[in-house]
């Protein structure tokens, strides 16, 4: 499966949930969600995005890709935030076990980084 897939497969489940921040270049990464930051850690990944105050995990689906040695991963929004109540970010954490990787497994991120 491609990025492509990825991202199509990401929109069925929730419908448009990623809306490109002003000046996001086009593109197939311009429709995985925007990071502001990702933190490998001991136990997985943590990831930083935009909320409108509830954002949580499930709200959130995954994609690895594994090609010749070079694991890349990407995450996509698959429900939309439409809540106002508390706007700013909110950290969504991966367990290396739940993304099927290996503690300490290089990884390549798909998504873009938008600036803090």
């Amino acid at each position: 499966m491609d990025r492509r897939c990825f991202v199509l497969a990401a929109l069925a489940l929730g419908g448009c949930a990623t809306v490109a921040p002003p000046g996001a270049a086009p593109g197939p990464l311009a429709e995985l969600e925007p990071l502001y930051a990702v933190e490998p850690g001991r136990d997985g990944l943590t990831i930083r995005v935009a909320s409108g105050g509830c954002t949580a995990r499930p709200d959130f689906a995954f994609y690895v890709e594994r090609r010749a040695g070079a694991v890349a991963v990407a995450f996509a929004r698959s429900h939309v935030d439409v809540c106002r109540t508390a706007p700013g970010r909110a950290e969504i954490a991966f367990t290396w076990a739940e993304l099927g990787l290996a503690p300490r497994t290089p990884v390549f991120l798909l998504n873009p980084v938008a600036p803090p």
